[in-house]
């Protein structure tokens, strides 16, 4: 079972039908205990750093995700979600992260039109396990403001959008997504399937 956690800021119905669809079993929850109990945690967002922040906060859901991610748990974040894993945002003020991928979230720079809404390519720079199956190019649907300024160790694939937009990454049992890959038909699908069999497997070394 996957805990989609809900903290009042996410597009739970869309990321949880696109799970559903790829014959994930899920719950959507808040509740510590049950997230505790999960084989993987989603963390879906839409909206402001610092908000989110807040309501995971509030819910005491910050040093329960920390925990887990010690635990090797696998981490999904997207959009909003992804974000936050990261240390800090300068987003509206600058704000800490969950921190459990180095680097920053800023402000794309001036030039493009913002919000970068819309279809973009993606553009592979190694071999990631979110990309299986995959082809180069492969496009997605993004909708942000804000982008990961972070180390090109932890950056499997991203887009170029007058700078270059992260757009999956991963370090050892943490991954995320910018774009949405509930709304990026077939290769967001293909995403979601990938991490779904990364659960599997993880679920099946820990049971040995």
């Amino acid at each position: 079972m996957i805990a989609i956690i809900d903290y009042g800021m996410g597009n739970l119905r869309s990321v949880s039908k696109a799970l559903e669809h790829v014959g994930v079993e899920y719950v959507i929850t808040d509740n510590p205990e049950i997230i505790r109990s999960s084989e993987a945690i989603v963390l879906p967002g839409v909206g402001a750093f610092p908000k989110a922040m807040k309501e995971l906060e509030e819910r005491g859901l910050i040093s329960l995700i920390r925990k887990e991610a010690e635990t090797g748990k696998l981490i999904l974040g997207i959009c909003l979600g992804m974000q936050l894993l990261f240390e800090a945002s300068e987003e509206i003020e600058f704000t800490k992260g969950l921190g459990l991928l180095p680097g920053t979230v800023r402000k794309i720079p001036a030039g493009r039109k913002i919000p970068h809404m819309g279809w973009n390519n993606l553009q592979q720079k190694k071999e990631a396990a979110l990309l299986n199956g995959l082809q180069d190019e492969s496009y997605v649907y993004y909708v942000h403001s804000f982008y990961a300024d972070c180390p090109a160790d932890v950056v499997d694939a991203g887009s170029d959008y007058g700078v270059f937009v992260p757009g999956v990454v991963s370090k050892g049992n943490i991954f995320g997504a910018q774009f949405h890959p509930e709304k990026s038909s077939e290769v967001g699908l293909k995403m979601l399937e990938n991490f779904k069999e990364l659960v599997i497997c993880s679920s099946s070394r820990q049971s040995i």
